[in-house]
Formats: C-alpha cells, structure tokens, sequence
C-alpha cells in the first residue's frame, strides 16, 4: 500500500471504512436489493453498526432501502459515479483543513512553513486527488 492510501485510512474512522466496504458488496451487485442479514456475512460489520452505517448512507442518498419481505439494500441509481469522497465528507466531514499543519502548528503556513509542510501538502493533495478519482463503483473490486 502507497503512502497516500495508508495515510488516508490512518484519517478515516472505522465506520467510514466499513462503509466503503459495505457500499463495495452492493457494487457488485447494483440493481440488487441485498439484505441486512447477507451484508453481516458478506463483510462482518456488526449488525447494530451495520444498520447505523447504512440508515447514514441512505439519508445521504447513497443507498435505497425497501422494508419488508424481499426488502434490502441497493445503490442509488447515480451512486455508482459518485467519489469517495462524498463518504468521507457525508459521515465524518472534511478530514482535515486545507491548510492543517502536519505538527498542528497554527502559525505554520506557506509563509512560514514547519519542517514537514512540503511534504504533507503532497500527501495531502494526493489523498485528496484519490478521494475524488475514485468511484463508488471502483469499490467493487472491478466486478462490476
């Protein structure tokens, strides 16, 4: 794993990891209505989390949900285009200010840049470019 990718699991919360896991098993299969019960075993988010992520990820018009016998979850018709990034912002916010310090210095700046700020802002700015790059769709694994 690069160090952008680790960098960017280091800033996201579990629940944001476990949803793009579970938004990957629905990409996989887009037009599905999948249960709570299958995603449990699918990807082994706890059930009470499970249910917590995906009533999120439906009020941000991620996901669909029907009630009921045959109900389940399915991605939003537009879901499969839209970036990561719109996850990440949706349950946590931004992961960090545009111009956050690396040591959280706040006189650090380009004026008057720490020791590491080139570095991090190249960090940064590549996470940033992966979280908007990548589709919801990308998270099925390329089984789509």
């Amino acid at each position: 794993m690069d160090i952008v990718m680790r960098r960017v699991v280091e800033l996201i919360s579990r629940t944001t990891r476990y949803a793009f896991h579970l938004l990957g098993v629905l990409a996989r299969r887009p037009h599905d209505l999948v249960r709570g019960e299958e995603l449990f075993k699918l990807t082994g988010v706890p059930a009470n989390y499970l249910s917590k992520i995906m009533n999120q990820l439906r009020k941000h018009g991620f996901v669909e949900s029907q009630k009921g016998w045959g109900g389940g979850f399915r991605l939003q018709d537009a879901a499969l285009d839209r970036p990561i990034r719109e996850i990440v912002d949706a349950l946590e916010g931004p992961l960090y200010g545009q111009n956050e310090c690396a040591f959280g210095l706040p006189e650090c700046d380009c004026d008057h840049p720490c020791p590491l700020h080139e570095k991090w802002e190249k960090v940064r700015l590549a996470s940033d470019q992966m979280l908007e790059e990548t589709q919801i769709g990308d998270l099925a694994f390329g089984e789509r």
